[in-house]
Parts: structure tokens; C-alpha cells; sequence
């Protein structure tokens, strides 16, 4: 985790709004769902209701990246979510491969009631704010997808089923992804209580994520 009382160069917007949820950080870190990941006990059935519910919100996340393009004041911006929306789509590959290996047939997922608040909160901000509160809105589910990765492989990625869920969130090709969307935050973003909630309800829809798939 950040440690802004050692490292004051890190004082950031980003890093702000990382460290005031850490709370819900620990708390999806902790979560028995994302521990069954990280060990291998999770059960099947979980983990293939979570693939695609997950694949159905990068869908809408790859959305709101195209719309925040659309939307950018500036030529950086614009290349820049749409890169990352290049970014969601070879993520959502990954998926593909998992959808064949545990047999789940992305096409006819409906999502649940915990993803459909978090994709509609997603796309509503997209459309209805600015590209600054489209990035905060989206930086929580990338900078806790990498920490996540981080802490399960800290003692090297394990080798069970799970372990390339692991080895992507963990690897040094995502790290430059959450990067670049949090450089968009501190480029667009404005450091007020509107940017303070929008970040933190979405780490809330992103432990009741994993909180809805546990529960199947």
C-alpha cells in the first residue's frame, strides 16, 4: 500500500483518493473470494458466474473509455483513452480463453444486479461528466485490479487454476495501463468532494462485485 507520511513526492490526486480508500482496498483484498483466487480453493462455479459478469463490464468499460475520447478537450487525452480502450479489449481476450476453459458462453450472460448498478454508474458518468470525473470514476477498478495482482503474487505467482487471473493483474504490462489512466486523472480531474465520492462509490461497486460473485 501508498505511504504518503514517507513519500511526499507521491502526493497526488490519484494517490490522494487511493489512500483515502485504502479501508475498501484491505477490505477486497481480504474478501474470501479474492483469497480463493489467490490460494486456488474457490470454487468453480464462482469464478465462472464472476468471468462473465466481468466480461459484460469491460463491455461497458470500453464504452466509457470511447466516450471520455470523444469527449477529451485535447489531442493527449483523446489518444490516451484510446489506447486504454485497446488496453480493455485485450483484456477482455483473456476472458475468451476463460469463457472456453470453464465453458461459459459470454453471449448469453445477463448481468446481475451488482454489475448492472456499476456499468450504469460508469456509462452515466461518462456521458453526463467531464473526462476528469470519467477517469476517477474509472481508476479505482484498475489500481485495485494491480494491487490486488501484486499482493496474491508477492511470493511468486502460484500454480494452480487461477494462476493466470494472477499473472496478468500482477504482470509489468498492466502496471503502464492503471498509469496511464491515472495520469489522465491528474491532468483532467478537480480535487473536490464530486471527484472524492464518484472514486469511492466505485470501490464500493468493486467489492460488492466480488461480494455478488461469492454469494452464487
Amino acid at each position: 500500500m501508498l505511504n504518503f507520511e514517507l513519500e511526499r513526492s507521491d502526493l497526488t490526486l490519484s494517490n490522494q483518493l487511493w489512500t483515502t480508500n485504502q479501508d475498501l482496498a484491505a477490505a477486497c483484498l481480504e474478501h474470501p473470494f479474492v483469497q480463493g483466487i489467490g490460494n486456488g480453493s474457490l470454487e468453480k462455479q464462482k469464478f465462472a458466474y464472476y468471468v462473465g459478469q466481468d466480461a459484460f463490464f469491460l463491455e461497458a468499460f470500453a464504452r466509457a473509455y470511447s466516450i471520455a475520447a470523444a469527449k477529451s478537450p485535447d489531442w493527449i487525452g483523446f489518444t490516451t483513452f484510446h489506447n486504454l480502450a485497446g488496453g480493455v479489449l485485450a483484456e477482455m481476450r483473456l476472458h475468451e480463453s476463460y469463457a472456453v476453459q470453464w465453458g461459459i458462453d459470454l453471449h448469453s450472460v445477463q448481468p446481475g444486479v451488482a454489475t448492472r448498478r456499476y456499468t450504469d454508474f460508469l456509462l452515466a458518468t461518462a456521458w453526463g461528466g467531464d473526462v476528469g470525473l470519467t477517469a476517477a470514476a474509472m481508476s479505482p477498478c484498475m489500481r485495485l485490479y494491480a494491487f490486488l495482482g501484486e499482493q496474491l503474487a508477492k511470493n511468486g505467482v502460484p500454480n494452480h487454476q487461477y494462476a493466470d487471473w494472477i499473472r496478468t493483474y500482477s504482470s509489468a504490462d498492466f502496471l503502464p495501463l492503471v498509469q496511464q489512466l491515472e495520469s489522465l486523472v491528474e491532468n483532467y480531474a478537480t480535487a473536490n468532494t464530486l471527484t472524492n465520492s464518484t472514486y469511492r462509490y466505485a470501490m464500493l461497486c468493486e467489492q460488492e462485485f466480488f461480494q455478488a460473485a461469492w454469494m452464487i
